[in-house]
């Protein structure tokens, strides 16, 4: 028979376990944040060397090939084609292919902007799978073995790059230990809804924060799977695309710095994109993400740790591939919270480990710090928006379940199909998705959110009832991102049962259309100059 205090004292190991990883990850944002403000004066000012010594010389343009992976990207195909043609590069010097592995109307769009594009001099091509063997791994490895280009330019369907965007990372390839070169992300609707203001704070953290601190400390980072240029030989070197994980850009990334190879990341060069509209499509990606990251865990931890590389250089490396992890860890706090609550002694022992919960509390804000730190250094009228940032701690709890859901079926070894994200030509507040062809699909994991809502808000009342003063925050925090995950959930899939979509555009508009388009370019001569364009920095300080 087991003792009675033994299932508390589980709990209680639980909780407080939980507690201290996330000290941890939190821990780790201030350090990020220290890494970043040690080395980016110096960084940024090195770039602007690299690209003021690229301009002053003569030099060859290497030969490049740009693959656009795509999947049922029937709203943004045309945008992306037009994009990468419009790129200031010598046309016998760039290969376009088209990776495509559509089964709705993608294939139809994209052929005739092809032919057009072909006939005006352009080398682009279409490669058309008729099953998805890898996904966009496998897609990425059969475009390669036919590529020509000594340089891999890869660029996802919601992505626009700028027409210099070749010009301002090949530089960085002078360094022969460069494998890959990835730009930061920017936003064409940030502003569309609360959303995409939370999706963006997050993105904008992510890249100038950490991406930058970890390349200019020397410590592995990770290719983004769009917005960058590999080194062709770095590839093949690490031993190429990969399908056996869900995130085959930050597999291969470390397979290639365990091989040696070095990554460059630039902070001042913004490749914008369209940030996911639907909360559907918001939780696909973080599952895709959470599962990924944790496949190439169990994958490449090992190899890491057994690696000649600096002890710091292993430390960051395991957090980076585990960040995930703080969602199941806030999941146990959420869920042994109340329980703990029918212990008599917790309450009393809390009160004593208010020191401690001091402490946890300055880890817990280290996230959001990382987060406005980078809004302070990139958008001058970042104070107008701080009202707004909330939304991203809300959304960051309430994909906690979903995330959990992600790293238990990789833990697991549970295979899932590769979900795209769907894109639908967003770009200003007008434009809506719920009239369009992609449907989000049932979610009854919301069911469960909705829940776990619930069961946070009784952990809330047991507090108050319990007659203490120590109500307990990240619950109302929990109960308000489970809440609002699940609602827009629901309230999404009931608006798009009672639309019927709109047929898509007919190939022979498009067809006339592009024809117009292509002429126009010819005339205003942006496809004969082989000379790089002036650079300017970004808005950031």
């Amino acid at each position: 028979m087991i003792p009675s205090h033994v299932p508390t004292a589980l709990l209680l190991l639980l909780y407080f376990g939980a507690l201290f990883f996330l000290f941890l990850y939190g821990m780790n944002c201030y350090i990020m944040i220290f890494l970043h403000r040690r080395g980016k004066h110096r960084n940024l000012r090195q770039d602007d060397e690299v690209w003021k010594a690229w301009q002053a010389t003569e030099h060859q343009h290497p030969q490049v090939t740009v693959q656009l992976p795509i999947y049922n990207e029937q709203y943004v195909i045309q945008r992306l084609i037009e994009t990468v043609a419009r790129l200031d590069y010598p046309k016998d010097q760039l290969e376009i292919q088209v990776l495509d592995d559509s089964t709705d109307g993608t294939t139809a769009i994209a052929t005739p902007l092809i032919d057009h594009y072909r006939r005006a001099g352009f080398d682009i091509t279409l490669l058309h799978r008729t099953n998805r063997t890898g996904y966009k791994a496998g897609a990425l490895k059969e475009g390669l073995e036919i590529a020509r280009g000594e340089f891999i330019a890869i660029f996802d369907a919601d992505f626009m790059p700028d027409p210099d965007f070749l010009l301002r990372t090949l530089p960085f390839f002078q360094d022969p230990g460069i494998a890959m070169v990835q730009a930061r992300w920017g936003h064409i609707n940030r502003d569309y809804s609360l959303l995409t203001l939370a999706q963006s704070f997050g993105i904008d953290g992510h890249f100038w924060v950490e991406q930058a601190a970890r390349c200019w400390s020397g410590l592995f980072m990770n290719f983004n799977g769009t917005a960058g240029v590999w080194r062709r030989k770095a590839i093949d070197d690490a031993g190429g695309w990969q399908a056996d994980t869900l995130t085959e850009d930050l597999d291969l990334s470390y397979r290639a710095q365990l091989k040696g190879w070095r990554m460059k990341f630039l902070p001042d060069v913004v490749c914008p994109a369209e940030v996911p509209v639907q909360i559907a499509a918001a939780k696909s990606q973080q599952h895709r993400w959470a599962k990924g990251s944790i496949q190439t865990a169990i994958k490449l931890v090992p190899r890491i740790l057994k690696a000649e590389i600096p002890l710091f250089t292993k430390y960051q490396a395991v957090f980076h591939l585990t960040n995930y992890m703080v969602h199941p860890l806030m999941l146990v706090v959420a869920l042994s919270s109340p329980l703990l609550l029918w212990f008599d002694g917790f309450l009393s022992l809390r009160e004593h480990l208010l020191a401690a919960a001091a402490v946890f509390s300055v880890a817990t804000f280290g996230p959001s710090s990382m987060y406005l730190y980078a809004q302070k250094h990139l958008y001058p009228d970042w104070k107008r928006r701080l009202r707004y940032f909330p939304s991203l701690l809300v959304f960051g709890t309430g994909v906690a379940l979903n995330n959990t859901k992600a790293i238990l079926e990789a833990f697991f070894r549970i295979d899932g199909a590769f979900v795209r994200t769907p894109k639908f030509g967003i770009e200003k507040g007008s434009d809506t998705w719920v009239d369009k062809r992609y449907r989000p699909p049932i979610p009854w994991l919301s069911l469960l959110e909705a829940l776990l809502a619930l069961y946070c808000i009784y952990g809330v009342y047991l507090f108050i009832e319990r007659g203490t003063h120590l109500v307990d925050p990240f619950l109302l925090l929990y109960a308000a991102g489970f809440a609002t995950v699940a609602s827009m959930s629901l309230w999404e899939t009931l608006r798009s049962a009672v639309v019927t979509p709109k047929a898509t555009r007919d190939p022979r508009e498009v067809d006339e259309e592009v024809e117009g388009h292509v002429v126009k370019l010819f005339e205003e001569g942006q496809h004969m100059t082989t000379a790089a364009v002036p650079l300017e920095r970004g808005p950031m300080a």
